[in-house]
């Protein structure tokens, strides 16, 4: 398994403003796609409140770090 991190320090009004920038497209795009996604159900629920809470966190406004970690599995998707 292969694993990618990125992490973007927020020391600023601006860098604060731009992580709840990314945390709004990612619930915005997550939420799309259980929309559309045929899985629907608790999962997606589920799946959806985690990014709302963290889309909400960052409205806060103070100093913290965003990382956003990506981890490849080695099989490949089911068709």
């Amino acid at each position: 398994m292969a694993t990618y991190e990125a992490s973007f320090d927020i020391d600023s009004r601006t860098d604060s403003y731009a992580a709840l920038r990314i945390l709004e497209q990612v619930y915005d795009a997550v939420r799309e796609e259980t929309r559309n996604s045929r899985d629907g159900g608790d999962d997606a629920d589920e799946r959806l409140q985690a990014f709302r809470t963290l889309r909400e966190a960052a409205k806060r406004r103070s100093p913290g770090r965003l990382t956003v970690t990506y981890e490849q599995y080695d099989e490949e998707f089911e068709d």
